[in-house]
């Protein structure tokens, strides 16, 4: 049966009434005019062609960029001046171009020479525009710079650097460099062979490894260079020879659920929570993504560097950040975007609305915002059958999922309302419970703060859409992230945006409610309608019992390390990450007696379309390393030792992140293989190997919004992911400023050699013995101790 109207959805309906009626009477046709809703129509239709133009424009000078549409102007009155001056700049191209004009007769011989040097100044201005981008590409290919030592640039990269800022033009916009980015390299088969191999060597016994060198060799000198030569013309015709088979392949083929083992989450502030109020911290928040929305949408957000340079990252996976769904397929999902959406779809108690964002053309305020989610908070109709646990689907296994959506959403009132959650600008849920670092055990409570973001109820999600915001009911916030459309990088800069600019720049009043007034006439939140039949309830039970049986295998534990962070480690003169790195291989070391293929995440932006490349960071020099400090080798040996595992794990970082890493190209090469059904047993092994600790840094991006010298306590708490292999962790981790590291472990219950909380302090107690090699008399207090305040959750 269809769901029954709640009074928020009869009301929307009949404030929501056409533009227009009319009645035939025996007098005629009496036509009635809504002047309310035709001024809706027409400062929509204003907004939408405010849009169109605004892309426009942004197109062209996107398009013309490191030159300025104004520069045009430059070129032909110069051409012009020359020409006055009775000199010919073209070498004789105008005449040329005069000759095959096709002009009336009536242009008089004046205009026709006016016109062919306007013609070629816009020749030689967009010849001139194509030197310069071809330059800035050639400029950005050089990466030399990366492998210098800090403080000693060479001439070779000063000159390259003053280049690079002329050629760079002024006020680039969020895509201005994407046409000027250098496509990713092929990396000689020989190389990523031998820089595998140097990297499975601490990992394997001298027969394996003995083996693995066989089985590579015979891949190098045969198979190998066929599949090579493939790759290569690929990378001449796409922008990318990786991303979009990293998209299909390893995200969107997947079968198994997203939930846990795809998306991730992002976390709200560790000590302060900005109001206790729900409508009004969502009415800030959803303000303040629309707000980050409208400027991705101009184009004004800064393109993303490389920290501390003005080298460029690509900007492309900003493109489907909102209005993006995965849709689920038998064989492979797809991921839709769509232009523009003015609403969000909001989950509450089982009951699914849609709260439209704009009014008249104009962004509803905060305040206005909060009223419409009180509204939603304060309805109390019950859920229709089948629509409580409908999320479930999401959750669980694709093929299910896809075969139920064609079945029983593919028309009527059900497709009607999966369309509007598919094509809203993302997903809201309003959560009954209570999160963040409370209570009388602020660990744990921590941990059930994660696995709530991670997988909620599992069906109070919407876990297709591009990210999902929760507001929890004492305030705290967070977000569940899709992965196939970017990686968290992207959605961690959209996160910082929100939570700056909901606590600094919005704020809320004495009360805790959001600032502004409150139009009176707003349409009322609209509730969705479903028509759930038997048969897909049953298939929502189903999924349900797949997800439920996932979440609760999740181990998770989160903490914040404060005895040392950032500052102390580089008076080490160590790499920070280096540092954090070889602290979970040490605790994986001392935990399980061995060491193990190590994933971490570095990121391949500096070339088009570029997304993730594997650091293995488990190398030679790390495990000789730890063998040494776990074995009694004398203080100084264990120094030296370690600078040579950091400085190795800085040169993996840099190989990565400048296009010779090792597994995306083997990756692709095994792709190649399936599509010319070959097979190789070299390529096999090595993409069938777990990755038994896979980690992953979350960088603070726009440290000038949070200030933690004057408000320590605003300090972001990260994000983190669900455990890659069975038997293995998941350890992300971000940097906080000088004093604090925050670490989110995963593991699964069904693992009896895994322990998320044991883990957790075996790293705790290798970073501590880490810095004692440096300062073994010194421990730097945690400031943030001493300022943390007690008003929060």
């Amino acid at each position: 049966m269809p769901a029954h109207s709640s009074p928020i959805s009869g009301m929307a309906e009949a404030h929501q009434a056409v533009a227009f009626q009319f009645t035939v009477t025996p007098e005629g046709i009496d036509l009635q005019l809504s002047h309310q809703a035709l001024r809706e129509i027409y400062l929509s239709g204003l907004r939408s062609w405010k849009k169109k133009f605004i892309r426009l424009k942004n197109s062209v000078i996107t398009g013309v960029y490191p030159a300025s549409p104004s520069s045009w102007l430059f070129v032909v009155i110069a051409i012009l001046a020359t020409m006055y001056t009775r000199s010919d700049p073209s070498m004789g191209l105008i005449a040329k171009i005069q000759e095959h004009l096709p002009v009336s007769q009536s242009m008089s011989a004046q205009c026709q020479t006016v016109l062919s040097a306007v013609l070629f100044s816009t020749l030689l201005w967009l010849s001139l525009i194509f030197t310069m981008r071809m330059c800035l590409k050639q400029l950005l290919s050089y990466h030399r710079w990366m492998f210098e030592q800090r403080g000693k640039m060479s001439n070779t990269t000063k000159v390259w650097l003053t280049l690079v800022r002329i050629f760079s033009g002024r006020q680039p916009l969020l895509y201005s460099y994407q046409g000027s980015l250098p496509n990713l390299p092929v990396p000689a088969v020989k190389d990523t062979i031998k820089r595998f191999l140097e990297s499975v060597q601490p990992l394997k016994s001298p027969e394996e490894f003995e083996r693995l060198t066989s089985l590579a060799a015979e891949f190098e000198s045969s198979l190998g260079n066929r599949l090579q030569w493939y790759l290569k013309l690929k990378s001449l015709w796409a922008s990318n020879y990786v991303s979009d088979w990293w998209e299909e392949y390893i995200y969107l083929r997947g079968r198994s659920p997203i939930m846990v083992n795809s998306n991730y989450y992002g976390m709200d502030f560790l000590y302060v929570t900005p109001t206790p109020i729900q409508a009004a911290r969502a009415g800030n928040t959803l303000h303040a993504a629309f707000m980050y929305r409208r400027k991705l949408n101009r184009e004004e957000i800064k393109p993303s560097r490389v920290p501390g340079t003005i080298i460029p990252l690509c900007a492309a996976q900003c493109e489907r950040m909102f209005h993006t769904t995965r849709t689920p397929g038998e064989e492979t999902d797809v991921v839709q975007h769509w232009q523009d959406s003015d609403y969000v779809a909001v989950y509450h108690r089982g009951r699914y609305f849609r709260l439209r964002m704009y009014s008249a053309g104009r962004l509803l305020s905060p305040r206005e915002v909060e009223s419409q989610v009180q509204k939603i908070l304060d309805d109390p109709s019950p859920p229709a059958s089948g629509e409580e646990k409908l999320g479930s689907l999401t959750a669980g296994d694709r093929i299910p999922w896809a075969k139920a959506r064609k079945e029983y959403f593919s028309s009527g009132v059900n497709k009607r309302s999966l369309d509007c959650i598919e094509k809203a600008a993302f997903f809201v849920t309003l959560d009954d419970d209570e999160q963040g670092m409370m209570g009388d055990d602020p660990a744990a409570s921590l941990d059930r703060y994660a696995k709530s973001l991670l997988h909620g109820k599992c069906y109070d999600r919407w876990f297709d859409k591009s990210f999902s915001v929760v507001i929890y009911k004492n305030g705290k916030n967070g977000l569940n992230a899709e992965h196939s459309w970017a990686d968290a990088p992207v959605v961690a800069h959209l996160w910082e945006y929100v939570l700056a600019t909901d606590s600094f720049q919005l704020g809320y009043n004495e009360e805790g409610h959001c600032k502004g007034e409150v139009d009176a006439s707003l349409a009322r939140p609209q509730r969705l309608s479903w028509d759930i039949t038997p048969e897909c309830q049953e298939q929502i039970s189903q999924s349900l019992a797949v997800a439920q049986a996932l979440a609760n295998d999740v181990d998770f534990h989160v903490f914040s390390f404060r005895d040392f962070g950032k500052g102390m480690i580089k008076k080490c003169r160590i790499s920070p990450d280096a540092f954090i790195q070889l602290a979970l291989q040490l605790a994986y070391y001392r935990d399980k007696g061995t060491f193990c293929l190590t994933y971490e995440a570095s990121m391949t932006r500096l070339f088009r379309e570029g997304r993730t490349e594997t650091v293995r960071s488990c190398s030679n020099e790390s495990c000789a390393f730890i063998r040494a400090l776990e074995g009694g080798e004398g203080a100084e040996v264990c120094r030296r030792l370690l600078r040579q595992a950091s400085d190795k794990h800085q040169s993996l970082y840099r190989n990565a992140m400048t296009g010779t890493g090792i597994d995306r190209h083997l990756f692709c090469l095994y792709v190649v293989s399936k599509y010319l059904d070959v097979e190789s047993p070299f390529l096999k092994e090595v993409l069938s190997e777990p990755w038994r600790l896979s980690t992953s840094q979350t960088p603070v991006q726009q440290v000038e919004l949070f200030d933690l010298v004057n408000h320590p306590e605003y300090v972001s708490c990260g994000g983190g992911f669900g455990p890659v292999a069975d038997d293995g962790y998941g350890v992300s981790y971000i940097i906080v400023g000088e004093n604090m590291i925050n670490f989110h472990i995963s593991c699964k219950h069904s693992c009896p050699q895994t322990d998320s909380h044991k883990y957790g302090g075996l790293i705790k107690q290798a970073l501590m013995d880490l810095v004692q090699l440096f300062c073994p008399d010194q421990k730097e207090p945690s400031r943030t101790d001493q300022k943390q305040t007690k008003k929060d959750l």
